[in-house]
């Protein structure tokens, strides 16, 4: 009995032992497998880079604001709006400084209608000097000639007929009437010979020397107020500048085509410059989209520019975005993009990557990502 037993107990403990070995032998196999499965997917993807990056605008994020502090009149987009370089997306109060420009361009044209005016005066006075210098035409001088010579043949004809009335009367043919009304014809034609000689002796007379000192003192004087002219004209189209200028500083016009991602203020609000961090609108170029990575520094030796990248976010599942390394940052900094991880380490430092998605690829701006770089 007692042997039986012992072989009853060698039994169980050989049993026993069987059962441990065999379920050790299946562990340790289970484990070599997910050793291998695990080795097999870092082999997989020791050629890629994950790294965390956002999604921006190729152009980043534009702050528009103004150069001078002011209350928005109006503004003329909304979120959303698609804008183009140039095109005016707000202004600010400005009825003062348009009346300022209204004003002086006003004043231009006034002192412009001057000036022609004394242009005029100085054509005029001119065109005098020439005509003292230069005497009479021939024309006028041949007429004053004939037109006196004409008036010393009258003389001659009424002298010759006042003596033959003079006779006739002192032998009593004809009355004392008659010998006076000839009398009186003679004076006559001589008072118009005198006036026709006078006005030959002008006509043909040279230039005074006091005439011609007049002549060119009033050119002098026309010459001074055109140029002072000038000079008010200068003074007033520099205020028109100065002015326009001022104004224009109060027209906001879109720095780039893109679309508008946030309205910030609106009409009635007012802007400070001072505050550059944030604008009146914010404007991005959405035609292309990118993606900031902070990629590890023990990885930057294996970055290189069009290397073949793409990217996740849990939004999206497992679904993939292909792009490209547009950009390689050339010095090392603090991390960007935090991932909330409790483990993540935010003292590494990165190196600034910029990768590009393919076109038709859209992501929300400020989206974060998971960035895969690597052939």
């Amino acid at each position: 009995m007692k042997r039986t037993l012992i072989l009853s107990a060698l039994t169980v403990l050989l049993g026993a032992v069987s059962l441990w070995y065999f379920g050790w032998l299946r562990q340790s196999q289970a484990e070599q497998k997910t050793i291998a499965q695990n080795l097999k997917q870092t082999e997989s993807s020791a050629t890629l880079i994950a790294a965390p990056g956002v999604v921006e605008a190729v152009s980043e994020e534009i702050e528009v604001g103004a150069e001078t502090a002011g209350k928005l009149k109006e503004v003329l987009v909304e979120e959303g709006d698609s804008v183009v370089r140039g095109q005016i997306v707000a202004v600010l109060e400005n009825s003062e400084l348009t009346a300022q420009v209204a004003t002086a361009r006003t004043e231009i044209e006034t002192l412009r209608r001057q000036q022609e005016t004394a242009r005029a005066r100085l054509a005029e006075t001119e065109a005098d000097k020439l005509r003292l210098v230069n005497g009479s035409r021939p024309a006028e001088r041949r007429e004053a000639q004939a037109g006196y010579e004409q008036t010393v043949t009258l003389v001659e004809q009424a002298n010759r007929e006042n003596l033959r009335r003079q006779k006739l009367y002192e032998a009593g043919d004809i009355s004392r009437e008659e010998y006076e009304r000839a009398t009186r014809e003679l004076k006559t034609v001589e008072a118009k010979s005198r006036e026709m000689q006078e006005k030959f002796n002008v006509v043909n007379a040279a230039a005074r020397n006091d005439e011609v000192l007049r002549a060119d003192a009033a050119i002098q004087l026309a010459n001074a107020q055109i140029r002072e002219f000038d000079a008010q004209i200068n003074q007033a189209v520099a205020k028109v500048r100065e002015a326009e200028a001022r104004l224009s500083k109060t027209i906001i016009r879109a720095p780039l085509s893109g679309i508008v991602l946030r309205k910030r203020l609106k009409a009635g609000e007012s802007f400070s410059p001072d505050n550059s961090a944030t604008g009146i609108i914010t404007i991005g170029d959405v035609s292309a989209l990118r993606v900031r990575v902070d990629v590890d520094e023990a990885d930057v030796a294996k970055i290189r520019e069009n290397q073949s990248a793409y990217v996740t976010a849990d939004a999206y599942g497992k679904q993939r975005f292909a792009a490209r390394v547009v950009k390689i940052g050339q010095i090392l900094g603090r991390k960007n993009i935090r991932t909330d991880e409790p483990s993540e380490k935010v003292d590494k430092k990165i190196l600034e990557v910029m990768l590009e998605l393919e076109q038709n690829q859209k992501l929300p701006l400020g989206l974060r990502v998971n960035a895969f770089i690597g052939d």
